[in-house]
């Protein structure tokens, strides 16, 4: 079976939004990309729905938008290749206003950072020596 995960994120400004996560090196597919909505590509099977935050609400949900100030609505994960990977984009990401979480966890088998994109959603990106970490 083959899936795929297509998250889909409320944002207050898409212009802004695609310039960041672009800023990080990640695409957009300009097939599922307009004035509503833009798809970041985070590899073969992983993309995230930056929407706007009044088609968010309209189209998906008629629930309240989480205030992501004075709550955490999830935390997105991705898994890198290596230690230096996750220093890498971590860097672009506060470099390109995203806002600064914790200092960086170490655990040996296991290194990470966090930050907050530009509407507060919160971001892990981590690499696992799964070997090690199963042994």
């Amino acid at each position: 079976m083959s899936v795929k995960i297509f998250v889909n994120m409320p944002v207050r400004d898409l212009a802004k939004s695609i310039e960041f996560f672009a800023a990080l090196g990640f695409k957009h597919n300009p097939a599922f990309t307009d004035d509503n909505a833009s798809c970041v590509v985070f590899g073969d099977s992983v993309y995230a729905m930056l929407l706007t935050e009044p088609f968010f609400q309209s189209s998906l949900t008629d629930k309240e938008i989480a205030d992501t100030g004075k709550s955490a609505e999830m935390i997105l994960a991705l898994s890198l290749e290596n230690r230096e990977r996750v220093d890498e984009l971590a860097d672009k990401a506060l470099a390109a206003g995203g806002q600064f979480v914790k200092e960086p966890q170490d655990h040996g088998f296991m290194y990470g950072r966090s930050f907050y994109d530009l509407d507060g959603h919160l971001w892990e990106l981590f690499w696992m020596d799964e070997a090690a970490a199963q042994g």
